[in-house]
């Protein structure tokens, strides 16, 4: 389930770049689109049970759904003002901001190895940070930190409801961002006729599979397996944007990445072999 909820995602990045619309019309669309689309599911899945399933979620779902609908406008974005490597590698660290947000709201242990891992991925990220300075793309950048902070504390939420099925919680907070974009000034009727289709893509397939499959992964394997699984996303979004619209990484990405997924893969598989020792 993880490793196709991977493939299914890795060409989000790519599909935001073909869109040239705005970031705020993008996001009217991508939330409809997916919110609807996790909706229907839903709805033909577990009909009249859908509402009750909701409620049972209840301050945390709601709280899931805000926190994870803030999250996607953070990283839609930082797409739209850095480049797609720079924001994928960044929120490749959200496994380990969430290790460190469950120690800081719900008092769990985070052991010697992480606390490490965790430094690592931040100097990994400062690098990465440095090779933006002077250009515009740093505050693309700083909304992809803000975006791991936000996922990062969602998976906390979800970790609190494990006994819960939060994809309900996911398609009301896919929703709640169509009406924020048409706050801030999105003009859904502008997207150029023959970008439909990668929204359709983006909205309909992309997004309500690779989430509604992430959400149940962890249900079914262990974390560390799903974050290993999960890195492969960071290699293969920027891979098809240079693949399909020619943007190259910068110098201190691939170095700032290097040291990032080196950790995050040493970290993982440790994970796997001793537990939470």
């Amino acid at each position: 389930m993880t490793l196709t909820a991977v493939l299914v995602l890795s060409p989000d990045a790519l599909l935001v770049r073909l869109i040239t619309t705005d970031a705020w019309t993008l996001l009217f669309w991508r939330g409809l689109l997916a919110g609807g689309t996790l909706t229907i599911y839903l709805l033909s899945s577990y009909r009249q049970e859908l509402f009750r399933m909701f409620r049972a979620s209840g301050r945390l779902g709601i709280l899931s759904a805000i926190i994870s609908a803030v999250g996607s406008i953070f990283f839609v974005s930082s797409l739209k003002l850095t480049t797609a490597a720079n924001t994928l590698v960044i929120l490749a660290a959200t496994p380990l901001l969430a290790a460190l947000a469950s120690r800081i709201f719900i008092g769990e242990s985070v052991p010697r190895r992480t606390l490490i891992a965790i430094c690592t991925a931040f100097a990994g990220i400062i690098i990465l940070f440095s090779g933006s300075l002077g250009s515009q793309s740093y505050v693309g950048d700083l909304l992809a930190i803000c975006a791991a902070c936000c996922w990062a504390v969602n998976l906390v939420i979800v970790r609190q409801a494990r006994p819960l099925n939060m994809i309900p919680a996911n398609a009301f907070g896919n929703l709640m961002i169509a009406p924020a974009a048409l706050f801030f000034g999105a003009t859904p009727m502008t997207i150029p006729l023959q970008e439909y289709g990668y929204l359709l893509l983006l909205g309909v397939i992309v997004l309500p599979l690779s989430f509604g499959l992430i959400t149940l992964a962890p249900r079914l394997l262990s974390a560390p397996e799903v974050s290993l699984t999960l890195l492969l996303e960071t290699l293969l979004g920027p891979f098809w944007v240079w693949l399909f619209i020619g943007e190259e990484p910068a110098k201190a990405t691939i170095a700032g990445g290097l040291l990032i997924l080196g950790t995050l893969t040493i970290h993982t598989i440790s994970s796997m072999r001793y537990g939470s020792d």
